[in-house]
């Protein structure tokens, strides 16, 4: 875009969404809109790109901060502000961002509450116990191989190999603004890993299987999603949510997120590889131990936690 006397922020931003578009995935897409049209055009619109100070940007948030509004909401705004700016100060449009230094620190994110193996032992036998239902055999699959819930709810059958105790993971489901659901390719190379599966991974996998072929004519490959509706559409990701949540209160374990789960499964392949064997890429990111210090527990504090969950 070349830089004109007369360009608004409006215009400029506008036009840097668009090309964003087609680079970014929906769910952040969504949230950059977002940010546009519902805070920085509105705020920010009428002044003109070269015109645009620090001062501005520091008053703004200022005054968000003032009226209520969260640190994080703050930040993650500023943060697409200066990724729209940065890039505009790449392409030679202005000589510099103005967000650079006026940004509001990235807000510490709260420590995460994690279970211990003998917690995930019993939550995964109340599961099979109670339910013994495909969200059962979900939690199983999150636990063991540490996949993210987009990745396992985008799993198909086609790249699911049971004799060779192994599956692929390269696509991803997600929900757009909470609503429009997304089945898509993994992003990065990185990210599109073969994945190893334990033994218990392995028989509830089957044991799914032979639910979904239940009716089909003796032979026919499976097909479409793993993790579906009867009528093969995809589960809602905020539905697992709400199931793990409810299944963790019946239980009455600490309540957490599908994300820490993969903490879990982190430090049980560091303690425990003869039931989690999954690559080192498909971990969280982070220094093992330091995962496993947080989680506060280890090896000898739990001896029995290697009979516990392979039973």
């Amino acid at each position: 875009m070349d830089c004109t006397e007369d360009l608004t922020l409006a215009t400029y931003l506008a036009e840097w969404l668009r090309l964003k578009e087609k680079t970014l995935k929906p769910t952040t897409f969504a949230r950059y809109r977002d940010h546009m049209h519902a805070d920085l055009i509105p705020s920010f619109g009428r002044l003109l790109l070269t015109d645009l100070r620090a001062r501005h940007i520091t008053a703004w948030s200022e005054a968000e901060l003032a009226r209520g509004r969260g640190r994080t909401a703050v930040y993650r705004i500023g943060a697409t502000f200066s990724s729209a700016l940065g890039h505009a100060v790449r392409t030679r449009v202005i000589a510099v961002n103005p967000c650079r230094y006026v940004l509001l620190p990235r807000p510490v994110a709260p420590e995460r509450i994690c279970r211990n193996p003998t917690q995930a032992a019993a939550f995964l036998r109340h599961n099979h116990a109670h339910y013994g239902d495909q969200m059962a055999d979900l939690f199983e699959l999150l636990l063991a191989t540490g996949m993210r819930r987009g990745e396992s709810l985008g799993l198909r059958w086609s790249d699911v190999h049971l004799a060779e105790r192994m599956l692929l993971v390269g696509w991803s489901l997600t929900a757009v603004n909470n609503s429009h659901l997304y089945l898509g390719h993994l992003q990065t190379k990185a990210s599109r890993n073969w994945v190893s599966l334990a033994p218990r991974v392995v028989a509830a996998l089957e044991r799914h299987a032979a639910l979904a072929r239940a009716g089909q004519p003796k032979g026919t490959p499976l097909e479409g999603l793993v993790f579906c509706r009867p009528d093969g559409s995809p589960l809602r990701p905020q539905g697992v949510l709400v199931e793990l949540r409810r299944r963790t209160a019946e239980l009455g374990l600490p309540r957490i997120r599908c994300g820490t789960i993969r903490l879990v499964s982190a430090a049980l392949f560091e303690m425990h590889d003869e039931w989690i064997a999954l690559p080192r890429q498909h971990l969280p990111e982070g220094d093992m131990g330091d995962i496993c210090r947080k989680l506060s527990f280890g090896s000898s504090r739990y001896p029995t936690c290697r009979n516990a969950t392979s039973s």
